[in-house]
C-alpha cells in the first residue's frame, strides 16, 4: 500500500508541476526576450538625435560606440541609401521604416529592432539594431534548470509526507493482521490497540470483540465437557463396586483396572477441558511403532475373548510422527474400536505399520461387511455409537500433517489408512508412549 500511495502522490505531482511550470518555463523566455528587446530598442532610440541633426561622419563615430558597447550589429541607412555601421542588407523591415514605421521583427540572424527618424531634408533615415540569439535567451537556460530543481524538490517532498501518511494507514493495518494471525494460531489473549482512520479503528475493535466472544465460547465449552466429564465419576465408581464384588479375581482385577484407566481419562479430560494445553509446551511429537505395538497388544485380549485373529506387521522402529502422543494412541484406540464395534466376533483384522514417502502410513484392514457410506462424517454412525472415533482419528492425522482415508478392503471389508507427517523441526523431541491411555484403557 505504501508503495501505490506513493506512486499515486508522485503521479499527481509530476501533474501538477507540468501544468504549473512549463507555463512558467515559457513566461521566463518571453520575459528574457523582451528584456534584450527593451535594451536594443533604448540604445536605437539614443543615436536618433544624432542621425537626425549630425553629418555622416560623426554618425558613424557614434554607431561604431555603441555597438562596440553593447555587443549587437547596429546599423543606419541614410536616406540617400548609404550605410553606416554594420553592413547589412536592406530588409523588407527597413523598407517599411524608411516610410516612417518603426518596427520589430525575427531574422535569421535574431531579433530586428528597426527605427525610423524623420525630420532630415533628405527623408527618412533609418537605425537598425539585431539581437542575437543568445542575447535573447540570456539566463533563460539557468532559470529552467532551477525550475526543474523546485519541480525534483517538490516531488520529493510530496513523496516523504506521501511516505508518512501511508505509515499511519499502514501500521494500524499491519496491527490487524499480526493479531489475525496471532487468533488464527490459537492465541486468543491477542489484542489489537485502535488506531488510524475511524473505519480502521472500527474494525480493530470488531476484531477484538470476536476474540473476545469466542474466549467466552470457547471457555462456555470446556466447562461443559468437564462437568459432563465430572458426572461420569459416579457411574465409575458403582462400576468399580460392582468389580469388587465378582468371585472371579481375575475378572474383578481386569475390570478394576478397565474402571481405573478410564478414570484416569476422565480426570484427564477435566483437565485438559479446564487447563487449555500450550503448544510451545505440548509434546507434538511421539514413536508410532511403539504406541501402535502397544495399544494392538491391548486389544490382542478381547480380539482372543472374541475370537478374532489379529496380524500385526510393525516396520523396524523408531518411526516418529508429529502427533502427540496421547492424541496418537486415542486415534489408534477409536480405530481398533471401529473394527470391534461394526464387525461380528471372529471377523479376523491386520495390522501394519510402515513408512510411506516420509511420512508413517497405518493400515487396518478387516474382513468384515464394510463401512458404511458417510462413517467418517462426525457423529453418523447406524451401530448406535457416537460416530466420532474416525472423527478424532482424522484430527490427530491432520495435525500431524497427514490424513484419514477410508477405502474399501481386499477382502470385501473396511480398510482404514491413517497418514501421519514427521514431527516439525521446532517441536521437542520425540515422545515414546502416551502419559495416559486415550480412552482410559491401559494394557493388562
Amino acid at each position: 500500500m505504501r508503495a501505490r500511495l506513493a506512486l499515486l502522490v508522485a503521479a499527481v505531482s509530476v501533474l501538477t508541476l507540468i501544468a504549473f511550470l512549463v507555463p512558467l518555463a515559457l513566461l521566463v523566455r518571453t520575459v528574457a526576450e523582451d528584456r534584450a528587446t527593451v535594451r536594443a530598442t533604448a540604445d536605437a532610440q539614443s543615436l536618433v538625435p544624432v542621425v537626425g541633426t549630425a553629418d555622416a561622419t560623426t554618425i558613424r563615430l557614434t554607431v561604431e560606440q555603441l555597438a562596440a558597447e553593447s555587443g549587437r550589429p547596429v546599423s543606419v541607412f541614410l536616406p540617400d541609401g548609404t550605410v553606416l555601421g554594420a553592413q547589412a542588407p536592406r530588409t523588407p523591415a527597413v523598407a517599411l521604416a524608411a516610410r516612417g514605421q518603426s518596427l520589430t521583427g525575427e531574422s535569421a540572424a535574431g531579433r530586428e529592432v528597426v527605427i525610423a527618424v524623420q525630420g532630415g531634408a533628405d527623408g527618412t533615415g533609418v537605425i537598425r539594431i539585431v539581437v542575437p540569439r543568445d542575447e535573447l535567451t540570456a539566463g533563460v537556460t539557468r532559470a529552467w534548470l532551477v525550475l526543474a530543481l523546485l519541480g525534483v524538490v517538490l516531488v520529493v517532498i510530496g513523496l516523504v509526507v506521501a511516505d508518512r501518511l501511508a505509515r499511519t494507514l499502514v501500521r494500524p493495518i499491519s496491527d490487524l493482521s499480526a493479531v489475525s494471525n496471532r487468533l488464527a494460531n490459537a492465541e486468543l489473549d491477542a489484542r489489537v490497540v485502535p488506531a488510524g482512520p475511524a473505519e480502521l479503528r472500527e474494525v480493530a475493535g470488531a476484531l477484538n470483540h470476536l476474540a473476545g466472544r469466542i474466549q467466552v465460547l470457547l471457555l462456555q465449552e470446556r466447562e461443559q465437557v468437564a462437568d459432563l466429564s465430572h458426572r461420569l465419576r459416579t457411574p465409575l465408581t458403582a462400576l468399580r463396586l460392582e468389580a469388587e464384588s465378582l468371585r472371579d479375581p481375575d475378572d474383578a482385577a481386569r475390570i478394576t483396572a478397565a474402571a481405573d484407566g478410564l478414570e484416569r481419562a476422565v480426570t484427564g479430560l477435566i483437565r485438559q477441558a479446564r487447563w487449555r494445553r500450550s503448544p510451545a509446551t505440548e509434546t507434538a511429537a511421539s514413536d508410532a511403532a511403539t504406541i501402535v505395538g502397544d495399544r494392538v497388544a491391548f486389544w490382542s485380549v478381547l480380539a482372543e475373548d472374541t475370537g478374532r485373529t489379529v496380524t500385526l506387521d510393525l516396520a523396524p522402529g523408531p518411526l516418529p510422527v508429529g502427533v502427540p502422543a496421547d492424541d496418537l494412541a486415542a486415534a489408534v484406540d477409536a480405530l481398533l474400536g471401529n473394527v470391534f464395534a461394526h464387525t461380528p466376533d471372529g471377523t479376523p483384522f491386520a495390522v501394519r505399520l510402515a513408512r510411506d514417502e516420509g511420512q508413517v502410513l497405518l493400515t487396518i484392514t478387516d474382513e468384515g461387511p464394510g463401512m458404511p457410506a458417510g462413517a467418517v462424517r462426525r457423529g453418523a454412525s447406524p451401530a448406535g455409537s457416537t460416530g466420532l472415533g474416525l472423527d478424532i482419528a482424522r484430527r490427530a492425522a491432520q495435525a500431524g500433517g497427514g490424513r484419514l482415508e477410508l477405502v474399501a478392503g481386499p477382502g470385501g471389508g473396511a480398510q482404514v489408512l491413517l497418514r501421519l507427517g514427521p514431527p516439525s523441526p521446532e517441536r521437542p523431541a520425540v515422545d515414546g508412549g502416551p502419559r495416559s491411555a486415550g480412552n482410559g484403557l491401559t494394557r493388562p
